[in-house]
């Protein structure tokens, strides 16, 4: 058996099949046509699962997990992206099982992209065997999900977690998703980059504006792009303190492709810790890079899948008579 897993971000549109160990047995990748219309962006969706179903390994699908940008209605199937404004209430579920490819029998499975990354630091990752943690996925959005008592906390609608729409900031930047001062407006790929050009940074000749090369610059010691990124931790920093105190973790995890910036993101993220988690039991709450990279969120969307199929199976006396 394999499983199927989709993970739609601002960025790329990535699908693989994966085995039950967590190893990718096969992977596809579009980019995401972020500003075209709703039908564009499923045509992406549905070339990631064409490359997916040429596979061998196709014909022993199991189960299928998407991991979608946030927010998301896993009772209802649909996505809100705020980054991705086609699609709002958009069928997403409906859509990939209606791909003549994919087998009746295989219901997908909606989670959003940072709970199915928190998922896959929880079963591989940084997070195995904690049994609280906040896991974070820092790109071109900022999202968060929770394990709470060892078990994943996704929430009635699975949107539990959701770090990068707490606000930071009362006079802070109006946020896409409608509020101010947002952690996602400040500490996103997106935001890092805007923030050090306002500031009057520039990429190298040929370079385009991007948290990457900003992250290069902060390293040889640009200050305007040590800047950014000090603004960024210090939002991140006011996020993660106000969630350990909320909820007492044991854990902070962050992925993303933000978060590939090391210490240039991680050093000034705990020194500001120290600033924001006051109370004794938030203090010195580890914070620490995912293990499992940029495919986090299609390992987990897997793990999701398989979890929500063996927990159907275990509920439904017809299967377990068969």
């Amino acid at each position: 058996m394999v499983y199927g897993a989709l993970d739609i971000g601002g960025t790329k549109i990535a699908g693989a099949l994966v085995d039950p160990e967590g190893r990718l047995v096969a992977r596809a990748q579009r980019p995401t046509p972020a500003t075209e219309p709703a039908e564009a962006l499923m045509a992406a969706v549905t070339a990631v699962l064409d490359d997916l179903s040429a596979h061998p390994a196709w014909d022993a699908l199991g189960c299928l997990g998407i991991a979608g940008a946030g927010p998301v209605d896993t009772a209802a199937g649909t996505v809100s992206p705020v980054n991705i404004p086609g699609w709002r209430c958009f069928p997403l579920v409906a859509r990939v099982a209606a791909h003549p490819r994919v087998p009746a029998r295989v219901a997908p499975v909606l989670v959003g992209d940072a709970v199915a990354m928190t998922a896959a630091e929880h079963w591989l990752g940084a997070a195995r065997g904690v049994d609280n943690a906040l896991c974070m996925v820092v790109s071109t959005g900022v999202g968060g999900g929770l394990v709470l008592n060892g078990r994943l906390h996704t929430g009635r609608s699975g949107n539990a977690g959701h770090i990068g729409h707490i606000p930071v900031d009362l006079n802070g930047p109006r946020c896409p998703c409608g509020g101010r001062g947002c952690v996602e407006r400040m500490a996103s790929g997106t935001a890092i980059a805007a923030h050090a050009r306002a500031l009057g940074w520039t990429p190298p000749p040929g370079g385009t504006a991007t948290a990457a090369a900003v992250a290069a610059a902060a390293r040889a010691g640009e200050g305007r792009a040590l800047a950014a990124y000090e603004r960024a931790a210090r939002a991140l920093a006011a996020g993660i303190a106000a969630t350990i105190t909320l909820v007492e973790l044991d854990l902070v995890v962050i992925g993303g492709g933000v978060s590939q910036a090391g210490d240039t993101l991680f050093a000034p993220l705990r020194r500001l810790m120290a600033e924001y988690a006051a109370l004794d039991f938030a203090r010195d709450v580890p914070i620490v890079p995912a293990r499992l990279a940029l495919d986090a969120g299609l390992i987990g969307a897997a793990a999701a899948a398989h979890r929500s199929a063996a927990e159907a199976f275990a509920r439904s006396p017809e299967l377990n008579s068969s």
